[in-house]
């Protein structure tokens, strides 16, 4: 019987996503990562300083461009917007785009977001400037990136993207207004889900995974060019 399963022809969404039955596994994974992190933030005194994202940091320990993305704040409203925020659209684009095509649209929003802190931010502290050496935490960067790429995903589909549109304003103009929140995180994860999600959703059908494979290897090329011409220049 299971290689009569095997044998079947995948079912797949309008845009290459594998129909499965069943929760959605990766975002599931990725919200129960994030709470065991919080659990560990909580009780390992020295657990957000050793994987929290800053310029500083990311130059000697490049992991903590991705590993900053499962740390939030001590406060329990950080996570828990965050989360909600992951599960109101992850699923819907885990479906969508498939397994693997999410989980790289999430970890790359992810980076981006950090290499969005790392552009705009400064060696020479001031009024304006991310302090270089100062920490980032937060999944909101790949939320962002979630958000542009669902934004897409929709237009593509031709279905009305307004909410979405209007969410996305909302948090900005929060992030700008509200201190201690990294509005620089939330425009890289952003800019960098409006382009991956771009590419797999307007691939050709026929060509559709291996431009996916290529949209995937070139973010992650462009993402590593950014820092290291940022790098360069400090």
């Amino acid at each position: 019987m299971r290689e009569a399963a095997r044998a079947l022809p995948a079912t797949r969404t309008v845009l290459g996503g594998r129909v499965r039955g069943g929760r959605p596994v990766v975002t599931l994974t990725i919200i129960g990562l994030c709470v065991a992190s919080y659990l560990a933030q909580l009780m390992l005194p020295d657990w957000t300083q050793r994987w929290a994202f800053s310029p500083a940091a990311g130059e000697i320990e490049p992991i903590r461009f991705i590993s900053a993305a499962f740390l939030h704040s001590t406060s329990p409203l950080h996570i828990a917007f965050n989360m909600y925020a992951l599960w109101l659209v992850g699923p819907y684009l885990e479906g969508a785009l498939g397994r693997w095509r999410f989980a790289a649209l999430y970890l790359l929003s992810a980076v981006g977001g950090s290499v969005g802190v790392l552009l705009l931010a400064s060696p020479i502290v001031t009024q304006t400037d991310v302090a270089w050496v100062s920490g980032v935490v937060g999944a909101s960067g790949a939320v962002f990136g979630l958000f542009g790429a669902i934004l897409v995903v929709l237009r593509r589909l031709g279905r009305d993207a307004r909410q979405i549109l209007v969410f996305i304003g909302i948090n900005a103009v929060i992030g700008f207004m509200v201190p201690n929140i990294a509005w620089q995180a939330h425009l890289g994860g952003l800019v960098t889900g409006l382009a991956v999600g771009a590419a797999f959703a307007y691939a050709p059908r026929e060509r559709r995974g291996v431009l996916a494979v290529a949209a995937t290897v070139g973010m992650a090329v462009l993402l590593v060019v950014l820092a290291l011409a940022k790098y360069a220049t400090v």
